[in-house]
């Protein structure tokens, strides 16, 4: 299995400074909320055939909820981030995926798998427990030994961000992919435009941004497989209306 070797200096000292230089103005609101329930239930993932290569960088997908729930309210395979008894979701966390050049490393073998506890810390991020477990066994078994500190540096990375307020931004008129890329600098300074991804929909709806990190966990420009729409690209946001 390929890890990168300095992951656990990243987290005492990489990604402390990646947090301060990265989060410099206040959070732009947006009034989301979640609710953790009583119980959970860590759900099994079958396991594929692996595919081990050397990580070459990182990517934060950040899922835009509103468009992913807009056909899926009733579906109770989503009912926690969909149906609203559990909150009402912005841009959720898709995964953390390593990269490896023009392909991702995935299914490395594992020894530990995710406890209930590892779940609930990163439930309000990825409301969905069976995703938390495939995002571990795909993507973050290619990256460390242990669920814990996969899911640790997620809630890292993730909170070092600020989100741009997306209601807000798809109220303008003649939207485009450069006009998020630049909300999203303005809130995070260090994120230039070549190192965020936009992803669409076959309709020119946004489904995902993708953030581009280097070895270092640090933000690096993506390559064409994630970089998507191009700054003069049209894009629309669905509000949840």
């Amino acid at each position: 299995m390929v890890r990168e070797p300095g992951i656990s200096n990243l987290l005492g000292i990489g990604l402390a400074f990646a947090a301060l230089i990265l989060s410099p103005l206040p959070a732009l609101a947006q009034a989301y909320q979640c609710r953790l329930p009583d119980t959970l239930a860590v759900p099994p993932v079958r396991s594929e055939a692996p595919r081990v290569l050397p990580v070459t960088g990182y990517t934060l997908a950040l899922s835009w909820s509103p468009e992913f729930c807009r056909t899926r309210e009733q579906h109770t395979g989503h009912a926690r981030q969909c149906s609203g008894r559990s909150g009402t979701f912005g841009l959720i966390v898709h995964g953390l995926w390593p990269d490896s050049g023009r392909s991702w490393p995935q299914w490395c073998p594992v020894r530990q798998h995710p406890t209930a506890h590892d779940i609930r810390q990163n439930l309000c991020l990825t409301p969905s427990a069976r995703l938390l477990s495939h995002a571990w066994a795909k993507h973050g078994s290619c990256m460390v030994k242990r669920p814990d500190t996969y899911f640790r540096v997620t809630r890292i990375l993730h909170g070092a961000l600020h989100m741009p307020d997306l209601d807000l931004l798809s109220r303008r008129k003649s939207l485009t992919a450069g006009d998020l890329r630049e909300q999203w600098h303005i809130a995070n300074p260090g994120w230039r435009s070549k190192r965020i991804g936009v992803k669409r929909n076959g309709r020119g709806w946004l489904e995902e941004i993708r953030l581009c990190y280097g070895l270092d966990f640090m933000p690096a420009d993506c390559d064409g497989r994630r970089i998507g729409a191009r700054d003069d690209d049209e894009l629309k946001i669905w509000r949840g209306l």
